[in-house]
């Protein structure tokens, strides 16, 4: 998919910022990944791109065996690397962990990933990742809300952060053909202590276009 957002209440760098993602997903054998890149923009000029590229290896696939329990479909084990580059800070992170896949009743998908993070510019530290999609309807339109919820631990170079972002779109391409996903819609972030900055806390709604492939 790609998506462009505007959003004018950033809290780190640059107040206003226009947004170019792309994203990709796919399943393949005994594996899942994820996929995105942000290239971002803001009111001074300044460029950045920031991307993370998530595999997950599932542990039931693997052994043949059927580890549902619960909620719990699956148990994976889940990676991320994450990386940055603009003028102001670039790294490398990389995340490695435990995942569940989650059966909720009405989520396309809901899943909970627990990471150690060793992080190249501060110090190493623990992560949660929450991600989810509930699509529904109204009268004839479908709707899709969707995102996810990054917390991680504070260290002595950083502090907590908590940064719960969602997607609200409307799926105007079904007006268009039946098979055209062309969503309209708003991205609301909430961010504490964005960047490890403590007090630095983000609440920010962006406008929001996206297409899939």
């Amino acid at each position: 998919s790609l998506t462009g957002l505007y959003g004018e209440n950033y809290e780190v760098v640059d107040e206003k910022q226009t947004t170019l993602t792309v994203e990709y997903a796919a399943k393949v054998k005994y594996a899942d990944v994820f996929f995105f890149m942000d290239r971002m923009r803001g009111s001074d000029d300044h460029k950045s791109t920031y991307f993370e590229l998530s595999p997950r290896l599932s542990l039931g696939e693997v052994s043949g065996q059927k580890l549902a329990f619960g909620p719990i479909k699956d148990v994976l084990i889940s990676t991320t690397w994450e990386s940055n580059n603009d003028d102001f800070s670039s790294f490398d992170n990389f995340l490695y962990g435990v995942g569940f896949d989650l059966a909720i009743p009405y989520f396309q998908y809901a899943n909970v990933n627990f990471y150690r993070a060793s992080n190249e510019n501060t110090a190493d530290d623990y992560q949660m990742t929450i991600a989810y999609a509930l699509p529904f309807k109204l009268s004839n339109e479908d709707f899709l809300v969707d995102g996810f919820l990054d917390w991680s631990t504070g260290e002595k170079d950083h502090a907590s952060e908590l940064n719960w972002t969602t997607q609200y779109k409307w799926n105007v391409g079904k007006h268009i053909s039946p098979e055209t996903r062309l969503y309209l819609g708003i991205e609301h972030s909430v961010w504490n202590n964005k960047f490890g900055i403590k007090g630095s806390d983000e609440n920010n709604v962006s406008a929001l276009v996206k297409y899939h492939f």
